[in-house]
Parts: structure tokens; C-alpha cells; sequence
């Protein structure tokens, strides 16, 4: 029998899931055994009925932990025994859901974060810093011309602009932008179809005419073939205002003056002519250039001329020897001529890739103020810009490209830009810091530019073949578009803001006044 005993009692031994007979309490034993077991103990943790209120007298329903208490000993660890040493911590008062609350939460609303925030920010204490750290984070400081007090990393400044040359074909991912107006923090919407599509048989496809302006009367001229047509933008009419006489000959340059009904044209046999368009009549015809005038631009009473002989002429339409001026600087066709807003300065464009700035000093012997040869193809697009006199924006051939603006009192170049297409006409707008330009080869589009970064705002696509000349409204608001297609397109695109354009009309008050010209206009 013996032998049984020692069977069951090594049996006995090796059972796993028998309770333990000997070895410290379970936890929530000692607290049963203290009167402090919490009221939200698991059934299968209580040796009390499920789903019953424990009988436990209201005085000991809020039994405090008694003030000193036993360290726990080794073998607790690892049953959720706080390993303290010395006193229990007093718990809150606030009871949690299961009951009295056995566990220290200390109270946040007493934590000065304000004080912890400047701690985490400031590193350490002024008084704990070294001599030599405090020198050397002042020295830090006035090297990056931080100033005191601003931290180092900061979004209030764009990015710095590459060197000149750079190539980023990354750059698009973050600086291009979904179009929806001019601009940051304008909602202007561009119109993307134009306005009124004309026809303009026999324009000519000739890259160094300027074949198309608009008059501060609101009438548009065109140069088709032989001939010149006057539109009245206003009512819609058209009237032809003069052919050539002789076959062969072409009308190659219109430009109007700057306030009045007169025009100036060139002619394909070096003539300059001006016509009175409100009687539609000639009223004096200019010779002396060797070969055809394909640019005109006026300053004031002074009618500037470019042939294809590589000469500027200066005429005074007032005398009877209008030749007051002679400049030979250029060696190939003249195809960009224009005077600044002051009178100041005249730019003037070549096939010969050079770009000439002149002063308005009259003479056979002046020289240009600046040659910049920054552009490797014919200049033709020339423009300046309306409110900073001194401010030229240009624009090269097929080989080049590129516009660039410039800073005719220093000659130093203050931006440019790959147009990735011929560039074949530019304006400045008045109403908004914005360019336009006309291209060629390959999209044959019209495209907007922002001033003075030169990042491009749109493209308006339509005309089928290279944007030969440009002309803006006398309420810069619209812009005429005569291409190498044959047609004349008028885009809205510079419809004024109507919140900034105000005028005086008595001391102390404003009222808002509405644009010259409507799109309902057009006819």
C-alpha cells in the first residue's frame, strides 16, 4: 500500500493546475483579508456570487488605504505590485468605475506647462549655461543674422532663387500650380476662348512686320497684303482705309499715334505715310529710307522708323525737313522699335541678334547707351513697362527663345525666362504686374506671365499658326492677337478689377469706374 502513496503524492506533485498549497497570498486575497478589496473585482477573481451587491456596511464603503504599509516583497513581482520603497502613495478621492481607486493619478491642472514648454524650447537655464556656450550661441546668431529671440527655421520667406543657368526638372513638382487666377491670393479667372475671331486675308507670314495696332479711339488697323483695314471695335464696322498703287508692293509696318485719329505706315518701298483715318485720308508721305519699314513708334510729335537697311529715322511731322535724326547702329533689319513711356529712351531690335537702347537726343551722330547682346536671334518683341519707365522687357527669335527684362539705367539683366518658343510680340498690362506674349514655333500660343519672377500664369491656344503681332486696348483690358493663320483674335484677358480702379470725383469722395471697353461691345 505503501507504494500507492508514493504514487499519488508524486501525482499531486506534478499537476499544473491544482491550487497552490503553500507560498505567499494571491493579491486580492491580502486586500479580502485587509477590508480593502475594491467593489469592481471580476467574478472569477471573488469568491462572492456573480451579479450580487456585496454586504458591506455603508462606513466601510470608503475605506481609506492605511497610511503605512509593507514593502511587497520579491515574489510579487510580476503580479502588478507597484515596487515602491518606503509608503504607499494615497490615492485620489475620485473613485473609478470598478470602486475605490487603488492606483496614484497626480493631478494635471497643477502642472505649470507654460514653464515646461519654455524649459523644452530654451534647452536650459541662462544660469546653468557656460560662459563660453552663451558666446558662442550669440556668435552663431549674428553669423546667420538671426536676431534674437526668432528661431533659425522659418516659412515667412520664399526660397532662394537658383544660380543663373541652373536647371531643376524637379521644381515643377512644387512651384507649378493648378491655374485659378493671376496669381497668390487672387481668384481671377482667365477667359481661355477669345472674345470675337476676325479674318484677315493675306496677312503676311513674315516675321519682321508689325502689321497690326489699336488706337486710343478704339479702332483696330491691320495690314493685309496691300492694303490697310480699319475696325471699329465700338459698332463693328470696317472700312478700307488705302491700297498700293503698283502690284507687288505691301503695306509692312501700322502704327498709330498715341492719342488722335492719325496713323503711321510703312510701305514695302521705304516710304512712311500718315493718314488721317477720320476723313480717311493722306496727308503727307515720308521718303529717304533705301528699303522697306518694318517698324514704326512714336514719341510725342517724333515718328521713328526701322528699315531693313539696318537704319533708324527720326521725323518731325510738324516741319517740312522731317528728317531730324539719323542712327546706324544696327547692320540688319530693324524689326522692333518702341519709345519708352517718358520719352526718355528708345529700344530698338535687329535681326543682327542686338539689342540698342538710344536717349532721345535728336542727331546724326549718336551713339547707343547700351548694345546688349544677351539674345542669340533677332529681337523683335520690345515693350516697357507702364509704370516703371525705365523697366524693358524684350523678347528673342527661333535660336533664343528667352525674355528678358531689363534695367536700362544700370544695363544689367533682371530676369529671363526659356519660353521654349519663338517669341514674337510682348505687352505689359497696366492693371495687373503681368506680361503677354505672342509665340511661333511649336504651340503658336499666347502666353501670361508674372512680373517680376516670370512665372507663367496660362497659355491661350486657339490660333493655328505663329502669333505674329500683338495690340492692346485703350482700356487695357483686351488684346488683339493677328497670327500667320490668317485671323485676328480678341481675348479678355486683363478684365479690370473694379474694387481697385477708382476715380476722384470730390474732395473726400470715390466712386468706382467701369472699364472703356465691354466684351458686349465687340460685335
Amino acid at each position: 500500500m505503501s507504494h500507492f502513496t508514493f504514487d499519488n503524492l508524486v501525482s499531486d506533485l506534478t499537476k499544473l493546475d491544482a491550487p497552490l498549497q503553500s507560498g505567499p497570498p494571491m493579491r486580492w486575497r491580502r486586500k479580502a483579508s485587509s477590508g480593502l478589496e475594491p467593489g469592481g473585482l471580476s467574478p472569477r477573481l471573488s469568491n462572492r456570487t456573480p451579479g450580487l451587491t456585496p454586504n458591506v456596511p455603508d462606513s466601510a464603503k470608503t475605506v481609506k488605504t492605511p497610511g503605512t504599509a509593507k514593502t511587497p516583497g520579491k515574489s510579487d513581482k510580476g503580479l502588478g505590485v507597484p515596487q515602491n520603497k518606503g509608503r504607499w502613495k494615497t490615492p485620489s478621492k475620485t473613485p473609478n468605475k470598478g470602486g475605490q481607486q487603488d492606483r496614484f493619478i497626480p493631478n494635471r491642472a497643477t502642472s505649470d506647462m507654460d514653464l515646461a514648454g519654455f524649459a523644452i524650447q530654451s534647452g536650459e537655464d541662462e544660469e546653468n549655461v557656460s560662459p563660453s556656450k552663451v558666446e558662442y550661441r550669440k556668435q552663431l546668431g549674428e553669423a546667420m543674422n538671426v536676431p534674437d529671440n526668432v528661431k533659425i527655421l522659418s516659412y515667412q520667406e520664399n526660397k532662394p532663387k537658383p544660380a543663373e543657368g541652373h536647371t531643376n526638372n524637379l521644381q515643377v513638382i512644387y512651384s507649378k500650380k493648378a491655374y485659378g487666377g493671376s496669381g497668390q491670393g487672387s481668384n481671377r479667372v482667365i477667359p481661355q476662348v477669345p472674345e470675337r475671331i476676325l479674318d484677315a486675308p493675306e496677312l503676311l507670314d513674315d516675321y519682321y512686320l508689325n502689321l497690326l495696332d489699336w488706337s486710343s479711339n478704339n479702332h483696330v488697323s491691320v495690314a493685309l497684303g496691300s492694303s490697310v483695314f480699319i475696325w471699329d471695335a465700338s459698332s463693328g464696322s470696317i472700312v478700307q482705309l488705302m491700297t498700293m498703287e503698283e502690284q507687288g508692293q505691301y503695306v509692312s509696318a501700322v502704327k498709330w499715334i498715341e492719342q488722335g485719329s492719325i496713323l503711321g505706315v510703312g510701305t514695302s518701298q521705304g516710304h512712311v505715310e500718315l493718314w488721317d483715318v477720320s476723313v480717311q485720308k493722306r496727308i503727307r508721305s515720308m521718303t529717304g529710307h533705301a528699303a522697306r519699314v518694318g517698324s514704326l513708334s512714336w514719341n510725342s510729335h517724333i515718328l521713328s522708323s526701322g528699315s531693313r537697311s539696318g537704319v533708324i529715322h527720326h521725323s518731325d511731322v510738324r516741319v517740312a525737313d522731317h528728317c531730324v535724326g539719323v542712327l546706324n547702329s544696327h547692320t540688319q533689319d530693324v524689326c522692333g522699335l518702341s519709345w519708352s513711356p517718358d520719352g526718355k529712351y528708345l529700344a530698338s531690335g535687329g535681326n543682327d541678334n542686338i539689342l540698342n537702347i538710344w536717349n532721345n537726343h535728336l542727331g546724326n551722330d549718336v551713339t547707343p547707351l547700351l548694345s546688349l547682346t544677351h539674345h542669340q536671334a533677332a529681337v523683335k518683341a520690345l515693350s516697357w513697362c507702364p509704370w516703371q519707365p525705365n523697366i524693358l522687357a524684350s523678347g528673342g527669335g527661333t535660336a533664343d527663345r528667352h525674355i528678358r527684362i531689363w534695367n536700362v539705367n544700370t544695363g544689367s539683366n533682371l530676369s529671363a525666362v526659356d519660353a521654349k518658343s519663338q517669341v514674337c510680340a510682348i505687352l505689359w498690362s497696366k492693371e495687373y504686374k503681368e506680361l503677354i506674349s505672342g509665340h511661333g514655333f511649336s504651340q503658336n500660343q499666347l502666353s501670361i506671365w508674372k512680373y517680376p519672377d516670370l512665372t507663367k500664369l496660362t497659355d491661350l491656344e486657339g490660333h493655328k499658326a505663329r502669333v505674329l503681332n500683338l495690340a492692346m486696348s485703350p482700356d487695357n483690358t483686351m488684346v488683339a492677337s493677328a497670327a500667320a493663320d490668317e485671323t485676328i483674335r480678341i481675348w479678355n484677358c486683363f478684365a479690370a478689377d473694379k474694387t481697385k480702379k477708382t476715380v476722384t470725383t470730390k474732395p473726400g469722395k470715390q466712386k468706382t469706374e467701369h472699364v472703356l471697353l465691354k466684351a458686349s461691345h465687340i460685335r
